[in-house]
């Protein structure tokens, strides 16, 4: 299941690429991904991996303060991580670098992604591609147009298949919306992530890791508006003009846990359960982030290890940093997606209730993360190493939830 890669890299070392021709990939929405061979000339030496040198162990990574201290609960994971938000603190970890499938946490990703860049209050019709999803959870039809906003709120509350690919299209593509999941993740420093389907579902290539997947996390919680959708205990979806569905939010963390404030599930055979957590107590706030767990684990697994980090955070010396986003060089700020701008015209036929049938997105947004890429001078790189196989196939939905 495993890889077995660790990427050992600089943090916010710089790839050494041409920028303007990433910028022009950017532009044209083209995945900009060079091969190893391209780049291994003028990439930095290594010196560690990202967030600190403990990250680079395989099996469960503590520092406790005695020998008496509260132990980490037993936890059927391959991977995990318990993280402070707020401080970046790592409290413990288990193989936090190791490359394993996401199944529906990379739902995450995508919203954090393309909320910044598509206009909430405008629509987009779904197409075969995004239709024919298996299994596609909300029921998208062919032709009919959606707003932006119920997809995101399909996509975080009951994860929904068919929302995530028309999402991506309302870009203006489904490789330009790859493309711009893609850029965020690297703007994030998750350099163990490569996104090949927006909604998480098995691809060759595509891969997380538990610390990564804290650093989106931890993104998430600075969206208002990504916490909003995530938040959402359950909804109403109209599929027709006459037909609708109820959404109800598979995230059991938010009713059973207390001071559950956000995460998604997800499940593949291949991946096993998966999921990324998110709770407050006191002014502080922890994510919790599992991978390739046994079904329906996951949860239950993710409260043991919040109640472990509410106990110990600021006791136990951290094992390592959650690392910010990277900045703009001009400024020495995190870089951010520019929201749409009023002027474009998807976001003024939006305003007047049109249907947009083109993308939904800013073209400005577009050049802004093709600066974005230009700035830190790095291209996006793709490595084979460890690449996982193609994965199977989905299983039915449990009895529990809904299962993606």
């Amino acid at each position: 299941m495993r890889a077995g890669v660790h990427r050992c890299r600089r943090a916010g070392g710089a790839r050494g690429a041409s920028a303007g021709g990433v910028a022009a990939l950017a532009i044209a929405g083209v995945t900009a991904f060079a091969p190893m061979s391209a780049v291994a000339a003028t990439s930095p030496v290594s010196s560690g991996p990202i967030g600190g040198s403990q990250l680079s162990g395989h099996g469960v990574i503590v520092n406790y303060p005695s020998r008496n201290a509260r132990r980490l609960p037993g936890i059927q994971a391959s991977s995990y991580v318990i993280a402070d938000a707020d401080t970046g603190q790592v409290l413990a970890a288990k193989d936090p670098h190791g490359e394993f499938r996401p199944a529906s946490t990379l739902k995450v990703l995508t919203a954090i992604s393309l909320i910044p860049v598509l206009n909430p209050d405008a629509t987009t019709v779904a197409t075969k591609r995004a239709a024919s999803v298996e299994p596609n959870i909300v029921g998208l039809l062919p032709g009919h147009s959606y707003k932006v906003s119920d997809l995101f709120t399909a996509l975080l509350t009951i994860s929904a298949n068919d929302a995530a690919v028309a999402l991506a299209q309302a870009t203006g593509s489904f490789a330009r919306g790859m493309a711009v999941i893609n850029a965020e993740a690297r703007h994030l420093q998750a350099d163990d992530t490569f996104a090949v389907q927006p909604n998480g579902l098995d691809a060759a290539g595509q891969h997380v890791s538990a610390y990564d997947e804290a650093l989106i996390a931890r993104q998430a919680l600075a969206s208002p508006e990504f916490m909003k959708y995530d938040e959402t205990i359950s909804a109403r979806f109209p599929v027709t003009a006459r037909k609708s569905v109820t959404l109800f939010n598979q995230n059991a963390l938010l009713t059973h846990y207390r001071g559950g404030i956000g995460g998604k599930i997800g499940w593949t055979t291949p991946a096993g359960a998966t999921y990324i957590g998110m709770a407050r107590r006191g002014g502080e706030t922890l994510v919790v982030t599992l991978l390739h767990c046994p079904s329906l684990t996951e949860i239950d697994s993710a409260m043991k290890l919040l109640n472990w980090g509410f106990a110990m955070d600021g006791k136990v010396r951290p094992v390592g940093t959650l690392v910010r986003p990277l900045a703009d060089t001009s400024s020495g700020t995190p870089v951010s997606h520019p929201k749409p701008a009023a002027a474009h015209p998807a976001v003024a036929a939006a305003k007047h209730g049109s249907t947009v049938s083109g993308p939904v997105v800013s073209a400005f947004a577009f050049t802004g993360i093709a600066v974005v890429l230009a700035g830190t001078g790095f291209v996006l790189t793709r490595r084979r190493r460890g690449e996982l196989a193609a994965g199977g196939k989905q299983s039915p939905r449990s009895v529990r939830e809904k299962r993606s």
